[in-house]
Order: structure tokens, then sequence, then C-alpha cells
């Protein structure tokens, strides 16, 4: 028996720092959706656990307990399994990458007859983990652990750009300077259309964007060159970089545009889908 699932591509729409708790851990309120692009990760039942990565990805990506496939699948070990994670998203890339395949390992582990781990355990894998096993539109705060649906987006496209810079998520959180922002107000609106979310958008911010900046200046000429092109009705940067993403109504112009920018910056990774609004398998 084997089985598998889909690690979609975790974008922070809107990512507001409100505070700090004593122990360090930052407190976040952010619009978290999933992109219809990411890695996949198979699983066959094996006498011990092992994790081989493969895909235009995986270079440099490690297989040991480093990896949070890895940790995922211990927190499971009455399924012992052999796991191919197949890599199609960049690392250390602020769009989930590894949070996202954690939590499709516990699904297919769950599929072969495991235990699914208690939240705090998912937890303990990461901030990111607890949204991306719940897969689904999410508003997203505390610091990862309390997960709210969201109003459903419009039927939207994303354009996604990574300069092929990874950025520590602990160096962004070390360089943010000043005061915390506002949370998003306390309701989140039903968008009507995608012109209308992305007025809304334009409203909110991504606190990180900042300091990330400063670290990798790549992601200005990313930001700019999403704005530049036609139909781009936003561009802003996800979680702590370098990846950004525009938002588009229409799957032409999101093709068309990733088309463009491939051809363009050949040294990016860039793709384009439509944001999920339902769990993927």
């Amino acid at each position: 028996m084997t089985a598998e699932a889909f690690a979609p591509a975790k974008i922070n729409l809107t990512l507001h720092v409100t505070g700090r708790r004593a122990d360090g851990y930052h407190l976040l309120d952010s619009l978290v959706v999933f992109a219809g692009v990411g890695d996949k990760i198979t699983a066959t039942p094996a006498a011990e656990m092992a994790l081989h990565v493969t895909g235009p990805t995986a270079a440099g990506v490690p297989t040991d307990g480093c990896n949070l496939v890895m940790k995922a699948a211990r927190l499971m070990p009455e399924i012992p399994a052999k796991i191919v994670l197949e890599k199609h998203l960049p690392t250390a890339a602020g769009i989930g990458g590894g949070s996202s395949d954690a939590a499709a390992t516990v699904r297919v582990l769950s599929a072969l007859g495991g235990t699914p781990p208690e939240p705090g355990a998912i937890l303990s894998l990461g901030a990111d983990v607890p949204v991306c096993h719940f897969q689904r539109p999410a508003r997203m705060s505390g610091i990862g652990n309390v997960i709210d649906p969201a109003p459903p987006p419009p039927h939207a496209y994303l354009v996604l750009v990574n300069p092929g810079v990874a950025i520590s998520t602990a160096d962004v959180f070390a360089a943010l300077q000043g005061q915390f922002g506002s949370a998003m107000q306390e309701t989140l609106p039903n968008w009507p259309d995608t012109a209308a979310f992305a007025d809304w958008l334009l409203t909110q911010r991504n606190d990180l964007e900042s300091p990330a900046r400063t670290i990798a200046p790549v992601i200005d000429d990313c930001l700019a060159t999403l704005s530049e092109q036609p139909f781009c009705l936003l561009a802003r940067m996800s979680g702590s970089g370098a990846t950004c993403f525009g938002l588009f109504d229409k799957a032409e112009d999101a093709q068309a545009t990733a088309a463009v920018l491939a051809a363009s910056h050949p040294d990016w990774w860039v793709a384009a889908a439509p944001i999920l609004a339902v769990p993927t398998a």
C-alpha cells in the first residue's frame, strides 16, 4: 500500500507582527492561503523509517533528522515507512515548503494507519505546521497556534517568484525594528471579487517585508518587476521571504506573466498557480 499527498505552497497574503512574548516568540496575525503548486509526499510501509528526496529543487535538501519530514514521521513511529519527497518548492523561501511537507507527511502516515499527533506535537515542528495541517484559507494568530477559518477568497491566481536567495526566518525577525503593528480587523470581510480582495489587501501589511529587504535587496527587484506587469493587482512578499507574489484575476494573465518573467529572469524560480479554496489530496 502506498499513500500520497500534495504539499502546497503556503502564502501569507498579510503578516502583521503584533508583539513579542517574554520567551521571545513573536505574536502574529496573518491571512494565509495555499497555492496550486507544491511538493509531493509518497509513503510506503517499510522495515524502518527512511527519506529519499527527488525533484527539481532537491539539491541540498537533507534526508536525515534535520528534515521536517523526518521530524513529523518520528511523531508517528508505529508506521515505519519509506518516504519520498518530490521537491518542487524552493527552500528557506517564505512559502512554508518544509512545514507543508511535514503536514503532508502526517496525512500520508495517517492514511497508512498511523495515529495523528496531538496539536501541541504538530506545533512543536514549527509555527507554520499547524496552518499547513489545516490546509484551508485561514487566519493564523498567536505564535501560529491559533487557526481560524477565513472567509473564502475569490477565485484568483498568483504568480510566485523567488530570486534564488535563501533567507533565515530568525535573521529577519532579528532585523525587525520599531514598534509592533496592529492586528487585522476583528472580522474579516467577504470579498465579492478579486478587485475588492486586492483593494482590501492593499490596506494590510507584511511587517517582515522591510527587514527582509535589508537582508536581501534583490527582493526589491522581485516586487518592482511584479508590480510593473500588466493585470497585476498587488505585489507583496510572502512570509519572511524571499518569495514574492503577484495577485491576478485571470489564469491566462497569471500564466502569461509567469512565462515572461521566467524568460527574462532565468535564474529566478517562477510559478503561476490558483489560490486553493479546499484541501488537496
